[in-house]
């Protein structure tokens, strides 16, 4: 059996999954105070569904990294930073502490002017006395060459938590999303990890003695374990969760529209011919590209929650959320206060709803129904305006599927999903605005929940190998050895793919090796002083997202 967690930013929903579906489903409200008391009353829920011992699976989804860099409360790092000739990495500044020392490695990883150590050790003594314990180090071509990183992260040594070396955390080329791709990584690690150290707890002691994953931007999932040094692959997992729901509960086929309406934001993602698009070269986080692989999506600030005003004549709706609305016990109208007045839904407190509508209205000088009917009109128009613009910026540009390259083809969405709390109560609304089929899946609300139980663990490595040299590197893996002066370019796939597989293997996660596959595969002669010098070879393969094998048959069952 899985039991799935999404940890949303207005909900908390679980569901248990055995082989003939969806066994049971919770909701709670997420407590932002204490994201963990939320996930305790799920199992809870658990315990008292039945025997915790049948459960084989926990995937979690969770807002808990993205909400930190959103709310400002990522924790100070120090960054150690070499970049050599090129780009000033100071154009990249992230933070206060940010220490850029002289040095260079250049693209074949040869290091050709070490870096200064002693304004590292000095650098590394003030961020000590600034109380500073999250630290990155980043090298530019340390995927081709680790030692500045490793030396950097040695030099910090006691005085870090953690220290985030840029090569660990992805092996692929580009050095300012390398930068901010360590980063983030640190800043969120102590905050990720106090919940994954709890989780786990509370988790024993209700005898809950399975396998943990928490689902990435990709739509795929990774071991706790390993998430814990790498929390900044959760970032937009609640997103991620959006998508893999309605993959894993509809059949697909034609180019569509995924909506993702919550409490406080409307979550939206464009598949095309069945499958979702992706951000292939990383997502960006707030203003700065990463190297997370992640799944194309996009959010605003509209939602069930999301709070009613005026400025004028002007109804807005959203981007801010006042707590819950009226209906559900709160102090501030929102939008499904709205649906309440107009008699288009009876969700919670009805009265409350009307109440609250009426003095708004009173505040503003209109009528109830012409403030309700324009709150509506308002996040409706916000919804669709969104949605064109994702098409459309999809239609300027080459996309990547989750399976090929899309270039040239024009997308146009002939229908809509939605998921989320206030899906059924919006679908006519949606239908009348876009013009094209809605459909609303069964256990709509609820559907990150079961995208996250059913998505099966993923990841991708990186391989480097200069011939001339004689040595191969994949940096994820802290793996290097010598190789033949004819390495090959089939050598090279060969061994990419059994460093994934043993990777996978040796932590127990099954693999089915037809999920597997090569994203990159280039091999280029070298030239120096006129001659030829050896082969540069890049290899990446990844485990595909998608959803756990032994539960495809019920692929379309839950739509």
């Amino acid at each position: 059996m899985l039991l799935g967690i999404d940890v949303g930013g207005t909900h908390t929903d679980a569901v248990l999954i055995d082989d003939g579906g969806i066994r049971g489903t919770f909701k709670t409200p997420t407590d932002h105070l204490d994201l963990l008391a939320s996930v305790r009353g799920v199992l809870d829920w658990v315990a008292a569904e039945g025997d915790p011992f049948d459960i084989e699976r926990v995937n979690l989804s969770t807002t808990l990294t993205t909400n930190a860099i959103v709310e400002g409360m990522t924790e100070e790092v120090g960054m150690f930073v070499v970049g050599g000739p090129g780009i000033d990495p100071h154009t990249f500044q992230l933070c206060r502490h940010f220490h850029v020392f002289g040095g260079a490695t250049d693209h074949r990883g040869s290091v050709t002017r070490d870096f200064d150590r002693s304004a590292a050790r000095a650098a590394a003594d003030a961020c000590e006395a600034d109380g500073v314990r999250a630290f990155a180090a980043v090298s530019k071509f340390s995927p081709r060459n680790p030692a500045v990183e490793d030396a950097l992260a040695e030099i910090i040594g006691q005085r870090a938590d953690v220290v985030t070396r840029g090569h660990a955390v992805t092996g692929r080329l580009g050095f300012p999303r390398r930068l901010a791709t360590a980063y983030f990584n640190s800043a969120v690690w102590r905050r990720f990890n106090e919940f994954a150290f709890a989780v786990e707890q509370g988790l024993r002691e209700r005898g809950i003695r399975a396998k943990v994953n928490i689902l990435k931007a990709d739509g795929g999932t990774m071991p706790l374990s390993r998430a814990k040094s790498l929390p900044v692959e959760s970032i937009l997992s609640g997103p991620a969760a959006s998508v893999m729901g309605i993959v894993s509960m509809c059949d697909i086929a034609l180019d569509s529209l995924i909506l993702d309406i919550g409490g406080t934001t409307t979550d939206i993602a464009l598949f095309i011919g069945g499958a979702p698009l992706m951000e292939k070269e990383g997502i960006t986080i707030g203003s700065y590209p990463t190297l997370v692989r992640g799944l194309l999506t996009t959010s605003i600030g509209v939602g069930g929650d999301s709070a009613i005003s005026m400025l004028g004549e002007q109804v807005f709706v959203g981007p801010r959320r006042k707590g819950p609305c009226l209906c559900a016990g709160g102090a501030h109208p929102g939008l499904m206060d709205a649906f309440n007045h107009l008699g288009e839904a009876t969700l919670g407190d009805v009265a409350a709803s009307r109440a609250g509508i009426e003095r708004l209205a009173a505040a503003h000088s209109v009528q109830p129904d012409w403030l309700a009917a324009k709150a509506v009109e308002a996040a409706v128009k916000a919804i669709h305006e969104a949605c064109r613009d994702l098409v459309r910026r999809i239609n300027e540009r080459p996309v990547y599927t989750l399976h090929e390259l899309i270039d040239g083809r024009r997308v146009v969405p002939k229908k809509v999903y939605l998921m989320g709390g206030p899906a059924q109560v919006m679908k006519l609304r949606l239908f009348k605005a876009f013009g094209l089929s809605v459909s609303v899946p069964k256990n709509f609300d609820v559907a990150n929940a079961v995208g996250a139980a059913l998505t099966r663990t993923t990841t991708s490595v990186e391989l480097f190998a200069d011939t001339e040299k004689r040595r191969m590197y994949v940096p994820s893996l802290d793996v290097s050895r010598v190789i033949e002066a004819g390495y090959s370019l089939a050598d090279a796939e060969r061994d990419a793919r059994r460093a994934l597989l043993g990777s996978l293997r040796q932590e127990g996660i099954p693999v089915r090796e037809e999920n597997l596959e090569t994203t990159q595969a280039e091999s280029f002669n070298m030239v120096v002083d006129g001659y030829p010098a050896g082969r540069n070879i890049r290899v990446a393969c990844q485990i595909r997202p998608g959803i756990l094998h032994r539960y495809k048959a019920l692929l379309g069952r839950l739509c």
